[in-house]
């Protein structure tokens, strides 16, 4: 196992990551955990950053979530494998390793074997890369579960990988994936996809990309292409269209969208004051209070358009990691820059 060699950031204040930034978490002891796009991990406690990388024993450097267990490990989704770190080495549990030992060539293999479904409250949850399932990891080990069988819509563009997770209430994960959603309550399967919708794949193809279930219970569904969607008890709306978000000349697809829109939503999060807050590909950073939407970009202090991580800390501060890999905060008004 490789013992991570720490790289100490001479300079306090800056960031030495250039990708996007997909997650940004604050630890129980208070350090920020940022995954970058390409650059690995970076761990920041308040006066020097402490870098890990695929050569640390990372699965990929491509960093999707960044989770903590009741233990105090914090754990790595990459895109190509699930890897912890206790505080002192970093453990992968998704790929298998060829270990050296008196001559010996012994093969430990650390693919999670199949699981029954069931869920329970401590378990951490895990995209499974290209493979139409979950990690779960109940706190002892990590299966791989797969998802119930499903119509396919589309040999083309039917791909079931996961792409978002949230827990909400009422006992219900859900699973996000390019083609539809799966929520599991710990018995059934809800299951949301363009033909429980009535949408046409044609003109308004799900391409799924973000979840949240609020504090309320509502369902948030960010797409790429046809922008929010909005779950609330039995009842779906296009939110983006309700608000006047999606652009007369869209496509619903993945082009480039105009200013002012909402089509292409990769992050949503909700503040402890009940704001939700989505970052969308081409058109800023959006908050709506209940009432209204307001819209950041570039004039109120942001350096790019897309904020592809959303997070509020212990502190209620909110953070937002940006495709440029540049990091702010949110002062109430405008962005500040931290790194």
């Amino acid at each position: 196992m490789n013992k991570p060699e720490f790289i100490r950031n001479s300079n306090t204040d800056t960031l030495k990551f250039t990708s996007g930034i997909r997650s940004i978490i604050q630890d129980s002891k208070g350090n920020y955990w940022f995954g970058s796009l390409q650059e690995g991990v970076a761990v920041y406690n308040g006066k020097s950053f402490i870098y890990f990388t695929n050569n640390d024993g990372l699965t990929d450097n491509q960093i999707h979530t960044i989770q903590e267990d009741k233990e105090d490990v914090i754990w790595f989704n990459t895109q190509k494998g699930v890897s912890s770190y206790d505080g002192t080495s970093i453990k992968n549990h998704t790929k298998t390793n060829i270990e050296t030992s008196q001559n010996i060539f012994p093969i430990q293999s650390n693919e999670p074997l199949q699981g029954e479904w069931m869920k329970s409250e401590n378990d951490l949850w895990f995209e499974a890369g290209i493979k139409e399932g979950v990690f779960r990891y109940d706190g002892q080990k990590l299966n791989y579960l797969a998802f119930p069988s499903h119509k396919v819509l589309n040999l083309y563009d039917n791909l079931f990988a996961v792409t978002s997770i949230s827990k909400g209430k009422n006992n219900m994960i859900w699973f996000g994936t390019y083609a539809g959603i799966f929520g599991y309550n710990g018995s059934d399967f809800t299951i949301i996809n363009d033909e429980t919708l009535r949408l046409d794949r044609n003109t308004e193809p799900l391409h799924i990309r973000s979840l949240l279930e609020d504090s309320n219970g509502r369902l948030w569904i960010g797409n790429n292409g046809i922008g929010v969607l909005l779950k609330e008890g039995d009842s779906i709306i296009n939110f983006s269209k309700k608000n006047n978000l999606i652009h007369p000349a869209s496509s619903g697809k993945g082009d480039k969208s105009q200013p002012g829109t909402l089509e292409h939503v990769f992050t949503i999060a909700e503040d402890s004051q009940g704001n939700i807050w989505f970052g969308d590909r081409d058109a800023g950073v959006w908050k709506y209070d209940g009432k209204t939407m307001f819209n950041y970009t570039e004039k109120d202090g942001l350096t790019n358009d897309f904020a592809q991580s959303i997070y509020e800390d212990k502190n209620g501060e909110l953070w937002f990691g940006m495709a440029d890999g540049n990091i702010f905060k949110f002062n109430g008004k405008s962005f500040d820059k931290q790194f």
